[in-house]
């Protein structure tokens, strides 16, 4: 009677694919890369980087507002809620004029943990890293952010360097420039004193 050697080594190996099959339904997750491109990866700690993410850029402290962060000394103890609706125990006087139509609350913030931000992929990030968060929409502004072109960029040309964070200059919720009201035009020169005060104007009676 022939014994054929591969055919154990065909049932261990299919044993070993039926128990990768259920480890993996478990510990792995599933994103799409910044390409649009499909990624199985085994789960990662919270915020270890990824493969695809690329280099991380030193940043100043998030801009919080004074006493609100971390957002868990309030929202420890509170039932997460993820129905959208107007603000009115707290955070009403928030007015988002940012793709309102579109966004709300926990687009962006994190419902399971206030204290971090939350990417479309389902990715948790913090806050120091919310310009991803940014870039999913305004992917041109982050591309020239990376490189110094747009935002504000501080250190050495060929060495370290600090990046103030999109919110450091936009108000996230209302990220566009209030109009400014102009100062008054300069004094010609001819038109001050060795002080450099304005002359007083002529017809006053002196």
């Amino acid at each position: 009677m022939k014994i054929h050697a591969w055919r154990p080594l065909s049932l261990l190996i299919g044993l070993i694919a039926v128990s990768a099959t259920v480890v993996s339904a478990a510990e792995t997750e599933k994103f799409f890369d910044r390409h649009g491109n499909l990624v199985v990866q085994e789960k990662v700690e919270k915020y270890k980087r990824r493969a695809d993410e690329g280099q991380t850029f030193a940043v100043p402290p998030p801009p919080f507002s004074e006493d609100i962060f971390p957002c868990s000394d309030c929202h420890a103890d509170m039932e997460p809620n993820p129905e959208r609706r107007e603000m009115v125990d707290m955070h009403d006087d928030i007015i988002l004029d940012h793709a309102e139509g579109q966004r709300w609350c926990l687009d962006c913030h994190n419902l399971e943990d206030r204290d971090t931000l939350r990417l479309v992929s389902g990715e948790v990030i913090p806050f120091t890293e919310s310009y991803r968060l940014c870039g999913q929409c305004h992917g041109d502004k982050l591309r020239d952010w990376k490189v110094g072109i747009h935002g504000k960029r501080t250190g050495y040309w060929n060495g370290e360097k600090e990046y103030l964070l999109c919110a450091h200059c936009h108000n996230p919720h209302s990220p566009s420039f209030k109009a400014l009201k102009p100062m008054p035009a300069p004094v010609r020169p001819e038109n001050l004193t060795r002080q450099g005060d304005p002359l007083a104007p002529h017809g006053n009676g002196h």
